[in-house]
């Protein structure tokens, strides 16, 4: 097999984020592009020969050529094997378990999760560590270096490797071993959950619609919900991976799954609605006549995670991202067991599990996961309430109230202004971080403001320093409001707002969100400027 060596120059702007490189997909497929990211990740991590990787992604257009690419330059550095999905098809939290359970040396995932695909669209790469988590900032650091000081990159002259058929061959040197994508990642939902429980309730006549929204998760839900766990012949809809998600925005939210969440707020939908994303990391959790947020989600999963096998021995704690509402600190408090604030960004949660020290993790963007895989799992949080509703036989409207009675209401909503200008976004934001330390004690739509800052966290793991994670203003009623910049976007910026209000009145426990974070809303426009600066009349995204 002939090795090429192929004479390149560093590219501009291939800086990972917090879950990778994300770009468009025409900017990944242009000459050099993927090959230069893919040689620097190799370069930073020290190399890959003799190392086993996994590879696979969330079926998006390019992943297919780009797989190729990838074995290419993976048997060209010396890599001794790589395990890949099918097809080059493998969810995020499947990776993420094929990385841990078969002991490889880190894999690489092929996603730009739950931003749209197509080639006009988005597509992104990101490398995951032996631990089966995204690589920390030290690891995406040294990958973001090897690109300014690339000058060359390798690759194998060869025909492409059959992905379609499962089992092991070579490239030249390298094995490459196609696996089933789904099979043992179901395995270990099996080893979690009560599959027989949740069997009797589907047997019972419990009712469930999964929107798998043309992405990855869609094989994956069909073998477990309908073949394993007897969910009805079409429980699970659109369910076949497309390159474009079939023309649609694969984030599982109100507004990109608004079929099923008008499906669920009728009266003739089913009880139970859920969807997962691009590439199957992230959850939306549905009850007939309930939308429960992320923030509720793990909060109530925390307090019901006993009811399923494998967390019946209790949690050793929980964490969630700083904009994320603190309903799950009280239940954490209740439970006795540690609660922890982190920034945004899945990595963050990776030493808090490989310590011992969190069971379940979650973060205000439909991410929720536990220490069975190092990623956020959109179809394990689906499972974990199936499991929970088997075993109270309780709907989920019901459950949200009882919870909410025990522990208060967190009224909680985020509100995106996407693809903003940068420079409008920056000066937006800069301008905020300049007055924080003369907001306390000034109102602003009938709110006085109590605390302001800007949040940074200290590893209680490894001792490493975070800062710049997030603008924080609290008001002297205990609500709050969070400003970020999102680094998951590929044009301009998106703003995030998160508004919060705690809620402990019984009496007022049923209000419409909106309505109860009207005034946060309104003081969030006022101390931000968030319609001056933007020109936005209106948030193009609520969740």
């Amino acid at each position: 097999m002939e090795i090429r060596t192929v004479p390149t120059a560093p590219i501009a702007g291939q800086k990972p984020g917090t879950s990778g490189l994300r770009k468009k997909t025409r900017v990944f497929m242009e000459p050099h592009y993927l090959e230069n990211y893919v040689q620097s990740i190799f370069d930073g991590i020290g190399g890959v020969q003799g190392k086993t990787l996994v590879l696979g992604g969330d079926g998006r257009y390019f992943n297919d050529r780009a797989s190729q690419v990838i074995l290419r330059m993976a048997a060209a550095n010396g890599a001794a094997k790589v395990i890949v999905g099918q097809n080059a098809i493998l969810s995020t939290p499947a990776a993420s378990h094929l990385i841990r359970s078969r002991g490889t040396d880190g894999g690489l995932i092929l996603s730009a999760s739950h931003n749209p695909g197509g080639e006009d669209a988005d597509f992104g790469l990101k490398y995951n560590t032996p631990n089966g988590g995204p690589a920390p900032e030290g690891v995406t650091d040294r990958i973001f270096e090897a690109t300014k000081a690339l000058s060359e990159y390798r690759i194998a002259v060869a025909q492409d490797v059959d992905l379609s058929t499962l089992g092991t061959t070579r490239l030249g040197e390298l094995e490459v071993e196609v696996v089933d994508p789904v099979a043992d990642y179901a395995v270990l939902m099996e080893q979690l959950f009560d599959f027989d429980a949740i069997r009797a309730l589907f047997a019972s006549g419990f009712t469930m619609r999964f929107d798998a929204m043309h992405a990855v998760t869609g094989p994956y839900a069909r073998e477990i919900l309908e073949n394993r766990l007897g969910a009805p012949a079409g429980t699970v809809v659109n369910a076949t991976p497309s390159p474009d998600f079939g023309g649609g925005h694969p984030d599982p939210n109100p507004t990109w799954a608004k079929e099923l969440f008008d499906l669920l707020m009728s009266d003739d939908g089913p009880d139970f609605g859920a969807a997962s994303d691009g590439d199957g990391d992230r959850n939306m959790v549905l009850g007939r006549h309930a939308y429960v947020t992320p923030s509720d989600s793990l909060a109530l999963l925390t307090a019901h995670a006993h009811r399923a096998p494998g967390y019946r021995e209790g949690l050793k704690g929980v964490a969630r991202s700083m904009p994320t509402s603190a309903a799950v600190d009280r239940v954490a408090a209740a439970l006795g067991i540690a609660c922890y604030e982190t920034p945004t960004g899945w990595k963050f949660f990776g030493n808090l599990l490989d310590a011992g020290r969190a069971t379940l993790c979650g973060e205000e963007s439909f991410g929720t996961g536990s220490d069975h895989v190092r990623e956020k799992d959109g179809l394990w949080a689906v499972l974990l309430w199936l499991n929970i509703l088997a075993d109270t036989r309780q709907p989920v409207k019901a459950l949200l109230e009882d919870h909410w009675r025990t522990y208060g209401r967190n009224y909680y909503s985020r509100h995106d202004y996407e693809d903003v200008e940068t420079e409008k976004a920056n000066a937006l934001y800069d301008g905020l971080r300049a007055k924080l330390g003369s907001l306390p004690g000034q109102s602003f739509a009938g709110l006085t403001v109590a605390t302001a800052d800007e949040f940074a966290y200290d590893d209680p793991v490894d001792g490493s320093r975070s800062e710049r994670q997030g603008l924080r203003i609290g008001f002297a009623d205990g609500g709050r409001v969070v400003f970020r910049l999102s680094g998951t976007g590929t044009v301009g910026a998106t703003l995030r707002v998160y508004l919060e209000a705690l809620e402990t009145d019984p009496s007022r426990l049923d209000r419409n969100a909106g309505e109860a974070l009207s005034d946060i809303a309104r003081a969030a426009d006022e101390i931000a400027g968030i319609k001056a600066h933007t020109g936005r009349q209106a948030p193009d995204v609520i969740t």
